[in-house]
This record gives structure tokens, sequence and C-alpha cells, in this order.
């Protein structure tokens, strides 16, 4: 496998966009990705799309938001995921150029979620774990699911609803300095204790929004990443991937994914690296628990631990392991389709040490960043390791 290197990237300002349709969404972060790579679309011979879709007005987003962007005649793949399809699009793109088989190669995230009412949402996101067994005899909601992780997580290891509250208060933090992100403001501890609950213990501010956006991911080889001459390449060290099962009595505990434990391991084997190496980490926060099991899970700290870690702020900026400073799902937002590629855009900026706000910069030294993304209620799972 060659070495292969992230040279440019592009996101779309995050939130309700309904002054754009999907291919033009798109543009909005191809066209920078291009631009800080270097290239234009006459240069790009594969593209991996990843989109969850069902909700937007195409059935063939590739092709369409390919032609947008001046893509005609490349390859295309539609990778879907559920909420990781943006890193199934990353890791095909990725592979397409480790492989030998192109030199570079893009992949986009996209997503138009508000285009439909809520509850159609909320029903076809519950589709997404297993539908017979699942929704359609229990009617069971994302929120719900999640709900089931967070009193698990709860009984077993004593976490708490303010634990709980601290994830939100501190990913709307890191929000609010982020230009790109859905939600532009801070919260209170109080604000997100004191609000109405959705499926308890999980509240209002415990969810990720419904959100539209693209991200866009330029990959190139060696041999490209010095014949384009870029002086800041970000590495692929590793990418790691697995799957859980559908049914979740099938599962052996929901106090956390087995499927992310094993795709870090993957992607920490294949860079050689360890979590104590990682200096700045984007995971898969739909929900507050989801950050708090992420951090577990990838090994940040022992099983039970998570709350911990959070209540004694060792995921701020300055703490042991720096976790979401871009907002997180949480407050950056959760287009489904580009949250994977967005975390590879956020991580390539905090290792290139170039975010907008000083104010959300890591400090780094080894410069290693790791994005954790989850697709469904772990039933996807994908850890990507960069460096430079």
């Amino acid at each position: 496998m060659r070495k292969v290197a992230v040279i440019g990237v592009g996101n779309s300002k995050f939130g309700p966009r309904p002054d754009v349709n999907l291919a033009e969404l798109t543009f909005e972060a191809v066209k920078p990705a291009f631009v800080d790579a270097g290239i234009t679309g006459k240069d790009i011979p594969f593209v991996a799309l990843g989109s969850a879709g069902g909700w937007y007005e195409e059935t063939l987003p590739a092709v369409v938001t390919a032609e947008y962007c001046g893509l005609t005649g490349a390859g295309l793949v539609h990778c879907e995921a559920a909420c990781a399809s943006g890193s199934a699009a990353f890791a095909t793109a990725y592979l397409d150029v480790a492989s030998g088989h192109n030199d570079i190669a893009l992949a986009v995230g996209v997503e138009k979620m508000t285009e439909i009412d809520t509850q159609t949402m909320l029903e076809l996101i519950g589709r997404a774990g297993y539908y017979f067994w699942e929704f359609h005899n229990f009617g069971i909601t994302f929120p719900g699911y999640y709900a089931l992780h967070a009193t698990n997580h709860m009984a077993k290891y004593g976490t708490t609803q303010e634990d709980l509250a601290r994830v939100s208060v501190k990913n709307h933090k890191y929000a609010a300095l982020n230009p790109v992100a859905h939600f532009q403001r801070e919260i209170t501890l109080k604000d997100a204790l004191e609000a109405r609950v959705i499926a308890w213990p999980l509240k209002l501010y415990d969810c990720c929004p419904m959100t539209d956006g693209a991200s866009a991911v330029v990959l190139a080889s060696e041999e490209m990443v010095q014949k384009l001459k870029i002086d800041t390449p970000v590495w692929v060290a590793g990418v790691g991937y697995s799957s859980g099962t559908a049914n979740l009595t099938n599962r052996e505990s929901f106090a956390g994914l087995r499927a992310a434990v094993l795709a870090a391991e993957r992607a920490f084997k294949q860079a050689g690296l360890g979590p104590s190496d990682v200096e700045v980490a984007d995971v898969h926060d739909c929900f507050t628990i989801a950050e708090i099991m992420a951090y577990e899970d990838v090994g940040f700290c022992k099983k039970g631990e998570g709350g911990k870690l959070i209540r004694e702020g060792q995921t701020e900026i300055g703490g042991k392991i720096p976790v979401n400073v871009d907002g997180g799902l949480k407050a950056k937002g959760h287009p489904i389709g580009a949250t994977g590629c967005s975390m590879i855009y956020e991580l390539t900026k905090q290792l290139r040490e170039s975010a907008e706000k000083r104010q959300r910069q890591v400090p780094l030294k080894k410069y290693v960043a790791l994005a954790h993304n989850v697709g469904g209620t772990g039933h996807y799972a994908y850890v990507t390791i960069l460096r430079r």
C-alpha cells in the first residue's frame, strides 16, 4: 500500500440551507478543497460520495453533484454507511489511491436533511436500526436507542446527567468559535440540565440537530504530493473499520460499541501508534452519551471512566485529549453524509495549525489526530488516524 496524504479540504456552512439545492451545497465544499489543493476538477479521476439520502430531491446524488462540480467523466461511487457515510467515502477514496489505481481522488460527503418535516425524518432515521424487530414492532427512534446506551452506562458506571450536560456545554463553546457550525452560541450547564426531555435521560441539548451541509477532501499519493509541491501534507496513517449486529438484542453490552473498539484497534495497528499518541480528536457525538462512550471505545480512558474524563475537563483544550473542538456533531451539526469528511476537514486544519480562531487551536507536539465516526448505533464504525 502506498502512502496517501490529504492535500485539500473544504466545508460548506452547516445548518438549514433552503438557499441551495444538493449540487450547489456540494460545490460550496468542493470548490475550496480544489483551491486548497491547487487543482481543478479535470485533475480528479475518481470521486467517492458519501450520503445516506432518501430525504432530498436526488436519487443519484453522485452523478448530479459531480456534473455541477465539473467532474463529469470521473469514476463515481455512492457510499452509504448511515451516519458514517462520509467516512466510507473517505476510506474508498483512500484505498483507490493507496492501491495505486489513481494518484489523486476526491471524497465528498453531503446531506440535505431539512427538506422534509421532523416527524418523517425521525421515522426514516429510526429505520436505520433493525426495521422489523425494533422500529416496526416498538417504534424506537434514535434518541430512544441512545437513551438505552445512556441508562445502561449510568447504571454500570455511575455516569450522571451532569456528565452528559458537560459534553454539550463544551461542544457549544467551541462551535461558537467555528464559522461553519450550525449553532453559534454557548450554553450553560443550567440550560442543558433544565431543557425538556427527549428520551430520558437525554434532553434537548443532549441531541444533535438535523442539519444540511457538505464537506470535501482531496487525497493524493506521495508522488503527486511531490509533483504538486504540497508543503503541508497531512498523511493518512491508519484507517480502521468494523460493523456491529443489526439487532441490538444480539449485542453483549449497551455501554459501548464493539464495532468502534475494533475499528480503533485496526487503525492504531496500521498507524503503529496508540491512543496516548493522539493530541486532538473528532468523535461521533450524535448524542452526548455517544461522546462519553467514544472516549472509552477508542482508548482515551478505561471503560467506565468517560464521565470522569469530561467531569475533569480533560477533553477541553489544555486537557489530556481535546475532543470535538469544532463543536462536534452536537453543535457543529450532523448532516449525516457530510460528517465523516467534515471530521477530516477539521483535523487537517488542526494539524496544519490553521484553525480559524486561535482559541480553538490545539497546541501540538506529535501532530497526530483521530476521527471516530459511527453509523447507526454501531452498525458501522470507522476510525482514521492522521499525522503531519
